[in-house]
């Protein structure tokens, strides 16, 4: 397990350069607009960002620049020479519209940007292009990605999994291996944003879904989004010679991802727990004004970077430090013995309870300390 002071500095910060973006993505956190909020950060304060982000000892946090589509700002390119000049990694993760062009990739990659994420929802147009609410995404998201790999970036994929695209999900695995992705990020839907009105995988689907990617991490680097539950699963599996028999779910998927890609090698390499990062511990999201929030799906506003400078909003928000005490969590999350590397989703139990230090209700992992109070207590 990679160690990381999640209480002095996070390990990676996710900012938000604008709201506006092209697309009517269905399951969008932002409920992003076509056009820039007028008190989006100015280029100075987005400078003056990067200088606090780079303030940080070595090795600085990871810097993700998103959006709605960061590709909607005249002055990206800027945004980026500047933070790579200040010593920082600047990775993107745009919107697949028009403005995603070979002539823009390159100048972003001369200025230094390290890696590229793209969204890929579904393994069929039909089900892809419904998620973005605009037709020929899909094939114009496999188009870019050679592109993007050519210019010199690294290439990520980011997926949401819901239930209506989960049963797509080795076809998807076998599209995302085929575009030479270095890493396939999952992501788990969030009952906010757009994504209040799609459904959400159960407890017990969740949990198949957590150890199909588990299996499939042999294949291609494995991380989740709003699914800390999957560094319980690998460290499990790591401390088991039982493999996981799940449900129904879990077994379609292996059988599906057996005929698309082949038998698992005879002695597979155990897949290797992330790094513990969650809502405000190791994470942290500042939105197109300057606010800061623990994630960019757990809406309790922190400050504001222009009035308080990031360390110290990081460092000393309530809300922070307490997402970085689960011992005074509520639930059976303040008891489990996994919850110093998991922690369940904070923006899931806030989103499902309107309490971020509630346990997360979508985790079907039942703690031996919360099973043996109950036995006591009935």
């Amino acid at each position: 397990m990679i160690r990381h002071d999640v209480g002095a500095k996070p390990f990676i910060v996710i900012w938000e350069v604008t709201r506006a973006c092209q697309l009517v993505c269905r399951h969008c956190r932002a409920d992003a607009q076509t056009r820039a909020d007028p008190r989006q950060l100015t280029t100075r304060q987005g400078f003056e960002l990067l200088d606090q982000l780079a303030a940080y000892d070595h090795p600085h946090p990871l810097v993700v620049l998103t959006g709605g589509d960061p590709f909607e700002r005249d002055d990206l390119v800027d945004l980026v020479r500047y933070g790579t000049e200040r010593g920082l990694s600047i990775s993107l993760s745009p919107s697949v519209t028009p403005k995603l062009t070979r002539a823009r990739l390159e100048e972003l990659r001369a200025a230094g940007g390290k890696a590229m994420s793209m969204s890929l929802d579904g393994a069929t147009a039909e089900t892809h292009d419904a998620f973005r609410g605009f037709p020929g995404t899909f094939d114009a998201t496999l188009a870019m990605a050679p592109e993007i790999l050519d210019v010199g970036f690294r290439l990520q994929i980011n997926s949401t999994l819901t239930r209506s695209n989960t049963h797509e999900a080795p076809a998807l695995l076998k599209t995302v291996i085929g575009m030479g992705a270095k890493m396939w990020y999952t992501f788990f839907l969030v009952p906010t944003g757009r994504g209040a009105r799609l459904n959400c995988l159960d407890p017990d689907e969740r949990e198949d879904v957590l150890n199909w990617l588990a299996d499939v991490s042999d294949r291609i680097a494995i991380k989740t989004t709003e699914a800390p539950q999957y560094r319980r699963v690998v460290l499990q599996r790591e401390r088991s010679d039982t493999p996981y028999r799940g449900g129904e779910l879990y077994r379609t998927l292996t059988a599906e991802t057996t005929r698309l890609l082949g038998a698992h090698p005879e002695h597979p390499r155990r897949p290797r727990p992330p790094m513990a990062v969650n809502s405000g511990s190791g994470f942290a999201f500042v939105d197109h004004i300057g606010d800061v929030y623990p994630s960019g799906f757990l809406p309790v506003h922190c400050g504001n970077v222009t009035e308080t400078p990031f360390s110290e909003i990081y460092s000393r928000s309530p809300v922070f430090t307490a997402l970085r005490d689960p011992d005074n969590w509520h639930g059976k999350c303040s008891v489990c013995e996994f919850h110093g590397v998991c922690g369940g989703s904070r923006s899931t139990a806030y989103a499902m309870t309107h309490d971020y230090l509630a346990s997360d209700p979508t985790c079907a992992y039942v703690p031996e300390a919360w099973a043996r109070a109950r036995r006591l207590g009935a």
